[in-house]
Formats: C-alpha cells, structure tokens, sequence
C-alpha cells in the first residue's frame, strides 16, 4: 500500500478542492485553455529540472513510494502528476477566494477605465 501513497495524496488534493468548482462555481475546469497556461509552462519547466537533477545523480526517488510507472529519464508519473495536480488545485482555491471575496484585490484585476 505505500507504494499508492503518492498518489493517493495528489488524488486526495483533487477530491478535497473538486468541491470549490462546482459548490462555489469556480469554473476553472470549465475554462481549461486558462488553466493549461498557468500550470504547463511552469510543470514543463519543473519537469527538465527533475530530469537533469536525476541524470546528473542529484536527486532520485524511493521506489518504495511509487506505483513503478517511469517515463522517460526515469521520471516516476506521479512527478510530473505532482506539477500538474498541485497547481491547479492552488488555482482553483485562489478562484474559490475570488468567489468568496471579490472585494480582495488579488493582483491580475483589469485596470479601472478612464472616467
């Protein structure tokens, strides 16, 4: 069973915020195209960081955590799950806090047009 553990988790963290999309209406996987270009140019990055980092012995990972699915490089799946699966839940939960608060200013809000 510890070798599910990691994915358990990262399936836990879908389930915990799945809530946000539809009891708040957060519609972030109704907008996908949004979503891909948050999460995958950073996940793209994290990514060849891992691989360089196991090719060059740096960093490896504990088969003993892991469902024993590699991709190429010898990049465990649940990796490159990880920089999918955890961004889009910090996305959707910042969306849950728009909702919720639309008075915060979170940073990206359009500029105020000229009176």
């Amino acid at each position: 069973m510890t070798h599910l553990r990691y994915v358990l988790l990262l399936a836990a963290c879908l389930v915990g915020t799945l809530p946000l999309e539809f009891v708040l209406g957060t519609h972030v996987y109704r907008r996908w195209r949004r979503l891909c270009t948050a999460v995958l140019p950073v996940a793209v990055v994290f990514v060849v960081w891992d691989l360089l980092a196991i090719r060059a012995g740096w960093w490896h990972y504990d088969p003993n955590q892991l469902i024993d699915i590699t991709l190429p490089g010898r990049l465990p799946i649940e990796e490159v799950l990880f920089f999918l699966v955890i961004p889009a839940c910090a996305v959707l939960t910042l969306e849950a806090v728009r909702v919720r608060r639309p008075d915060w200013l979170i940073g990206d809000e359009p500029e105020p047009a000229d009176p």
